[in-house]
């Protein structure tokens, strides 16, 4: 079993609680399609699109990063941040008011997991 699979389901229950929680704010605001001008839905909807929009490409690039590579610890790093860096963002984001230094870790954390990925696969490829 490769690792990458045990982050992406990690990433995919914290994935489910966000949609809930997204659903759950529906209901309490009387919302049913859009953010019905609440600033409390549109935020929960942006926690919930925000982590719809960069793991995936995260969780790809770190499954070409352990297929290039023979460092379980590396993947272990890159999985653990990008999970914690999520976790950090839709906290920051759910509070209100919005605690930044929260949200910008996270976010920190999801694009320093992007590009780590990014320059070690070009390099791999570019120095076999």
């Amino acid at each position: 079993m490769t690792i990458v699979p045990i982050y992406a389901a990690l990433l995919a229950l914290l994935f489910v609680l966000l949609g809930e929680r997204t659903i759950r704010t529906r209901h309490r605001r009387g919302v049913a399609l859009g953010h019905g001008d609440d600033p409390a839905m549109l935020r929960a909807m942006r926690v919930h699109a925000n982590f719809a929009e960069y793991v995936p490409l995260a969780l790809l690039l770190i499954y070409f990063v352990e297929t290039s590579s023979q460092t379980p610890w590396l993947i272990h790093l890159l999985g653990a941040s990008l999970l914690c860096g999520r976790l950090c963002h839709a906290f920051g984001m759910s509070r209100t008011p919005e605690n930044f230094r929260y949200r910008v870790v996270g976010m920190g954390l999801t694009f320093g997991v992007i590009l780590v990925c990014a320059a070690h696969i070009l390099i791999t490829a570019i120095i076999p």
